[in-house]
């Protein structure tokens, strides 16, 4: 078996092995508690409504699609490995490594570890993209959209997960936002969410990058007009300024692709 075929097998079972334990985080679940009441206990001004972690469903239906293109050609005799296989090497089965390493260390209340984990996963998750060259100006040389779609929406939501993890973590240490207070804080963090989402939408024509953002940023405000307090104006304010922001650059990327 040459190489690209054991890329091919290994990115299989590394989606087999995300999948499964994504599935007993549920099912049994992991450590007593599912991983959206894990975050329940560290309640913060960043985390969205409950319905907005739906996307994982269509993130692992992607990925799924993903690696049932990408084997093409392993059981056959000829050689006809698609080429992003060998682009991507091994960073897709480290990326599932680490998606499944993150829920086991979750599930166990492993903060610092899960926030070094959800790093990695991101940073997997970029090399993709990079790998990819994922940039939908539909260049010759990149792979087909149904390729590159799953790692913009994976990769957008990770970046959203990454900063909630970070939120958790601090909320854990006791740091509520310091000097700056929990909804200044808030402001910031949601400020450099859209920001990424700005700049894959406008420099990397990534509208599903940005739209994934768009999806957050609708959870995170669906969440706090529920809990509607006066003194959490400034990020419903905030949110509907950032999402007509980035709406804009959306609706504007769309027409000039």
């Amino acid at each position: 078996m040459n190489g690209s075929r054991v890329l091919q097998l290994a990115n299989i079972l590394g989606l087999l092995l995300v999948l499964t334990v994504n599935t007993m985080a549920v099912t049994l679940p992991i450590g007593g508690l599912t991983t959206g009441e894990i975050s329940g206990l560290y309640p913060n001004l960043f985390v969205p409504a409950g319905y907005a972690f739906s996307i994982w469903s269509l993130i692992y239906i992607l990925l799924i699609i993903f690696v049932i293109l990408q084997a093409k050609g392993l059981f056959g005799s000829k050689k006809d490995t698609p080429a992003y296989v060998d682009r991507i090497g091994w960073w897709f089965f480290v990326s599932c490594l680490a998606n499944a390493g993150w829920i086991l260390v979750w599930h166990f209340l492993l903060l610092p570890i899960s926030m070094g984990i959800m790093l990695f996963l991101l940073f997997s998750l970029i090399q993709i993209y990079r790998c990819l060259d994922i940039d939908y100006d539909y260049h010759i040389s990149t792979p087909p959209i149904i390729i590159r779609l799953p790692f913009s929406i994976y990769m957008g939501w990770v970046s959203v997960a990454t900063i909630a993890n970070a939120s958790a973590l601090l909320i854990s240490l006791g740091w509520h936002g310091g000097a700056i207070g929990p909804v200044n804080w808030t402001v910031i963090m949601l400020t450099v969410a859209t920001l990424l989402g700005l700049y894959f939408v406008w420099v990397r024509q990534d509208v599903a990058y940005g739209t994934v953002l768009a999806w957050a940023l609708i959870a995170i405000l669906v969440k706090r007009k529920e809990v509607e307090l006066a003194v959490e104006q400034p990020i419903v304010t905030e949110i509907y300024v950032l999402l007509g922001v980035l709406a804009l650059f959306i609706v504007v990327r769309m027409f000039k692709l």
